[in-house]
């Protein structure tokens, strides 16, 4: 969600720290700051709204210092304002600060009974009167950091400057992830490796309950108890140039385009494309045991895994229980130490995903990521990592990463279908060859919808509410072009089962409702045909997804159709993916959106 970097070195830092910022934008914010010290003196400038606006009072009033945090925050406590942006300041203390203090009530009442002053609305704020009460009351810099940190409850991922002390960071991490830069005379400090990129890849990652004290030639990490403990030191993967658009307008225009060539590299980590048999998956799952399995992700991951569900079920025989995991704890699932779970997160550090993931653990079962960051938290604590291999995903809305969870959770399917005896060789084969052909498929889409996209979506930009409907693993993916439509447009959009059409959504039909079906033409294609009709009978606007051997089988007057080359039903959900993600991006665009961050989500959750 918010975004921390920090630089402690012998050149100056402010532009540094705001393109750094930069490179998290992707994360979602709804203003920023930067504090530096010079001539031992804090110093900042903040503002509120985009980078931009930073960078023109910058301008207006450069920062002076080699020393300096910055962040780009996400409002949780109070409103997205200059007053409450970071850094916040408190008697020679700065602080920035991603995730919540649970008990930021408790403490500002103690705080204020105490004589304490608070300029902000903040739950941040605490941290910063807490360090300033603590070195006046005498304590050392550290003996404060430590002090603090014993009284805070939450998440939290911070990064403290102290006026008196201009060559030295402290941070902490207890849930939202925080990356260490090693640098040549210089250190980085960002929440994630990608902020990084351009200074350095060695990191080293804070786990929860440590706080570091950083300096110019190296750090110092302690755990929750003050003692010295060693993080490993790592190459990152994360490339400088990632975050190019190219010559696309948006970063989600270029990820939706990406992904004929990203499913390619991705299914080349899980089948042989030569005998079309897949890879053998992680010893640390075996399938051909596992009497069960749970799925919890969040958002479009959930999503991904809701499809999942039917592959597992379907070709593997394995019973599949599916959760959000905001709601997966709370459930009291009777959970087997023998059976198997697998968690889906784009970024890895999606918390409410974390959280469940931890909970399985407790109960003894077998661990499985399906990531797209290899260095996350969710991949270090799970025993099998199966990355999606996406590539760097910018977009606040999901696209590359959603097919490739896809792809992946496919070939897994596959793999435990083969490994239960469910999927005999032949159909291994069969369903491998029709994953081979997912790259030329998409690019064919691609290359042939693009005038019918965008014709649709001018008319969907005209609409206050849009209704989704499929069947099989076309329910989830209604569900996902709702979603869609819903984050990057702000449009109303719902997705149901279309079976569930009559029990309900029926009475918001008429000549004002876009009603959008996805429907290749497979076992499910007659009944959802005869829903067409119930909402053709009440005049609504229906715009069906189908294929070529759909779009023969049904003929309705008020329909539009966007025409998709007949696929096996392994590859649909992939598919068909793309036109449900082009128009809501081509709606969003003719809307004038904020396509690539908008407005209240934040691409990485890591707060429950």
């Amino acid at each position: 969600m918010c975004g921390i970097v920090g630089i402690v070195g012998q050149q100056p830092v402010s532009e540094r720290l705001v393109d750094a910022l930069k490179r998290l934008e992707y994360r979602g914010y709804d203003s920023a700051g930067v504090a530096t010290i010079e001539g031992g003196a804090l110093d900042r400038r903040r503002a509120e709204g985009k980078l931009a606006n930073l960078e023109a009072r910058l301008k207006k009033e450069p920062l002076a210092g080699s020393i300096g945090i910055a962040h780009t925050r996400w409002a949780t406590h109070g409103a997205p304002t200059e007053r409450n942006a970071h850094p916040h300041f408190t008697d020679g203390v700065a602080v920035v600060h991603n995730g919540i203090i649970e008990n930021f009530a408790e403490l500002k009442d103690e705080l204020s009974e105490a004589g304490a002053e608070f300029q902000t609305e903040t739950d941040t704020e605490v941290v910063a009167q807490l360090l300033a009460r603590f070195c006046r009351d005498g304590l050392g810099r550290r003996e404060a950091m430590h002090a603090m940190l014993k009284r805070v409850k939450g998440a939290y991922a911070l990064a403290v400057l102290f006026q008196d002390d201009p060559s030295t960071i402290m941070a902490a991490r207890n849930g939202p992830p925080l990356a260490i830069g090693h640098g040549n005379g210089e250190m980085f400090l960002g929440s994630d490796a990608i902020a990084l990129a351009p200074f350095t890849n060695e990191i080293t990652y804070l786990i929860d309950g440590d706080w570091a004290v950083i300096g110019k030639t190296g750090v110092h990490i302690f755990d929750m108890d003050g003692n010295s403990v060693t993080r490993p030191r790592q190459v990152s993967s994360a490339a400088a140039y990632m975050v190019d658009k190219g010559n696309h307008r948006h970063f989600m225009e270029k990820e939706i385009y990406e992904q004929p060539e990203v499913i390619s590299h991705a299914l080349s980590h899980y089948v042989n494309f030569i005998d079309h048999r897949v890879l053998p998956v992680s010893e640390a799952i075996d399938f051909a045991k596992v009497p069960s399995l749970a799925i919890s992700a969040c958002g479009t991951a959930y999503l991904a895994g809701l499809i999942g569900k039917y592959w597992f079920e379907r070709y593997a025989r394995l019973p599949v229980e599916i959760d959000v995991a905001s709601e997966f704890r709370y459930r009291e699932i009777p959970l087997s130490p023998e059976s198997a779970a697998l968690f889906i997160s784009q970024s890895g550090e999606t918390a409410d995903t974390l959280a469940s993931l931890r909970y399985c653990k407790e109960h003894g079962l077998k661990i499985g990521a399906v990531v797209n960051t290899r260095e996350s938290t969710i991949a270090r604590e799970s025993d099998a990592v199966f990355p999606i291999l996406a590539g760097p995903e910018i977009g606040v809305a999901s696209t590359k990463a959603f097919t490739c969870q896809l792809a992946v959770l496919a070939s897994l399917a596959i793999a435990a279908g083969r490994a239960r005896g469910t999927v005999g060789e032949l159909e291994e084969q069969a369903l491998v060859r029709s994953l081979a052909e997912m790259p030329r498929l998409m690019g064919q889409v691609l290359n042939s919808i693009q005038p019918k996209i965008e014709f649709l979506s001018r008319e969907l930009s005209k609409c206050r509410d849009v209704l989704y409907l499929g069947r099989g693993t076309s329910f989830p993916l209604a569900m996902e072009g709702a979603l869609k439509l819903k984050e990057i447009s702000y449009i109303h959009a719902e997705g149901y089962a279309a079976g569930e059409l009559k029990h309900g959504p029926i009475a918001l039909i008429d000549e004002n409702m876009p009603v959008i079906v996805i429907a290749p033409h497979d076992r499910f294609f007659d009944k959802t045909v005869s829903n067409m009709q119930e909402v053709a009978a009440r005049g609504g606007r229906i715009i069906l997804i189908t294929d070529e051997r759909g779009a023969a089988a049904s003929k309705l007057d008020t329909m539009h159709t966007i025409v998709l080359p007949n696929v096996d039903e392994i590859i649909a959900p992939m598919i068909f993916s793309l036109p449900v993600q082009l128009l809501a991006y081509h709606t969003a665009v003719f809307m004038g959106t904020d396509v690539d961050q908008p407005r209240n989500l934040a691409k990485s959750v890591t707060v429950e």
